[in-house]
C-alpha cells in the first residue's frame, strides 16, 4: 500500500457545503443563517455568552481558594483506643473501620492524645500527636509510624 492509494471509507468524508452561491442552491442570499441577529453576522460568538442571562462565570462568587490536593485524615483519640483494647494488641485503620470507630479511611489515620490509656497496644497510624505517642509508650505499647506507601 502506498500513500497515494489510501482513500477515506465511502461516506466518511463529506463534501463541504458551499453557501451563498445563488438562490437555486437552497443556501443563497442569507446562506442558511436567517435574517439579522447575532447568529447572522460574521462575528465569533462570545465564549460563555448565555443570551443576555447572567453567565455562569459571573453568577458564582470569586472569593476563597479550594485546595484540591488537600488530604483529609480520620482521627482517633487515645481514649477510644482504650475501649478497643479487648479486641487485640495491634490496632490499625482497617480494624477501626470494621468496628465502626471511623467511618472512612480517607488519607490515613491520625492518633490524638485525648483520654487515658492503660493497655499495652501496638498502634499503626500515619501521624501521632506528642501526647498520644507519650501515652501509648507509657502504657507499654508501640506507636508505629506508617508511610503513605505502607498504608496503601
Amino acid at each position: 500500500m502506498k500513500l497515494n492509494e489510501i482513500h477515506a471509507t465511502p461516506g466518511a468524508a463529506r463534501k463541504r457545503t458551499r453557501v451563498g452561491r445563488g438562490r437555486s442552491s437552497g443556501l443563497g442570499k442569507t446562506s442558511g443563517k436567517g435574517q439579522k441577529g447575532q447568529g447572522a453576522h460574521n462575528k465569533h460568538k462570545q465564549a460563555g455568552f448565555e443570551g443576555g442571562q447572567t453567565p455562569l462565570a459571573r453568577r458564582f462568587p470569586k472569593r476563597g481558594f479550594t485546595n484540591f490536593h488537600r488530604e483529609t485524615y480520620c482521627y482517633v483519640n487515645v481514649g477510644q483506643l482504650e475501649k478497643l483494647a479487648s479486641l487485640g494488641a495491634e490496632i490499625d485503620v482497617t480494624l477501626l473501620r470494621k468496628k465502626g470507630v471511623v467511618s472512612d479511611v480517607l488519607a490515613g489515620l491520625r492518633v490524638l492524645g485525648d483520654g487515658e490509656l492503660k493497655s499495652a497496644l501496638t498502634v499503626k497510624a500515619m501521624h501521632f500527636s506528642k501526647t498520644a505517642k507519650e501515652k501509648i509508650e507509657k502504657a507499654g505499647g508501640k506507636a508505629i509510624l506508617l508511610t503513605k506507601e505502607a498504608a496503601a
